[in-house]
């Protein structure tokens, strides 16, 4: 039972390491009654709960505002990531596929954001590896895990809605996990091996632009955070990376032209 215990606890600090430190002071209060995302959140329900869970067309109208202000994309995207390494100054090539498919607004969110050229010269700020497997987590430009895209436009960061597919569903469920949304399904994107998924706050709705490489199979995240793409090769590079390597370019390769622009 020790046992047991000590390895929910491990699995409970790094789980605890995905949530965003200071993702906006007018979240402070209310993430104090978020329920912490863990396994324990996935509920069994009925086939009934998968349509109470909140589609994109009721979200347009209702449940999201400002979600149409949101680039998305269209089908899929290539993204060719660039990793410099601080101790032998080599640079070495991650290709992504990028799936706006069955994640519009989360995959349109990060191409929109490489063909800005924002990832480029940002370092991994985290990267878990110890007692096993677990993420390398990047994409802050203030190195420290609380930052985020600032939009110029409006001057705040842009952040988007928490965004997944359950398997067999044609639309994602937005702004909740599916724990809180009662959803007993996998997701269509899994977090495997070579999963790319946003990080965010408690909040379901507050990532910006923090993302992170899945180092192994991590099942105890799907329905909780939001897988938008796949390592397709390079994935030994990804496997190098060490805290403060950095992003030394991003570009999108193939499938710019499914990238939407906000409305």
């Amino acid at each position: 039972m020790r046992l047991k215990f000590s390895q929910f606890l491990v699995l409970l600090l790094m789980i605890s390491g995905l949530v965003l430190g200071g993702c906006a002071t007018e979240q402070v209060a209310s993430d104090t009654s978020t329920t912490s995302t863990t396994t324990s959140e996935v509920t069994n329900t009925n086939s009934e709960s998968t349509t109470q869970a909140t589609t994109v067309s009721e979200n347009k109208k209702e449940k999201i505002p400002g979600m149409k202000d949101l680039p998305q994309l269209a089908g899929k995207a290539i993204v060719e990531m660039k990793v410099k390494y601080k101790n032998t100054e080599e640079v070495q090539t991650i290709t992504i596929e990028v799936d706006g498919d069955n994640a519009p607004i989360t995959a349109g969110n990060f191409v929109d954001l490489v063909q800005k050229g924002f990832y480029n010269g940002l370092k991994f700020h985290r990267v878990v590896r110890d007692p096993q497997p677990f993420v390398v987590q990047g994409g802050d430009p203030l190195g420290n895990g609380t930052g985020g895209y600032v939009d110029p436009k409006i001057g705040t960061e842009r952040r988007i809605p928490l965004e997944i597919k359950p398997k067999g569903e044609k639309e994602p469920v937005y702004g909740k996990t599916f724990g809180q949304g009662g959803i007993n399904k996998q997701p269509q994107l899994q977090h495997k091996l070579g999963a790319v998924a946003m990080a965010r706050s408690q909040m379901p709705d507050s990532a910006s632009s923090q993302f992170y490489f899945a180092l192994a199979d991590l099942p105890f995240l799907d329905g909780d955070y939001a897988v938008f793409g796949y390592v397709t090769n390079g994935f030994e590079a990804v496997n190098k990376i060490q805290q403060g390597d950095t992003i030394e370019s991003a570009t999108v390769i193939q499938g710019a032209e499914n990238l939407k622009a906000a409305q």
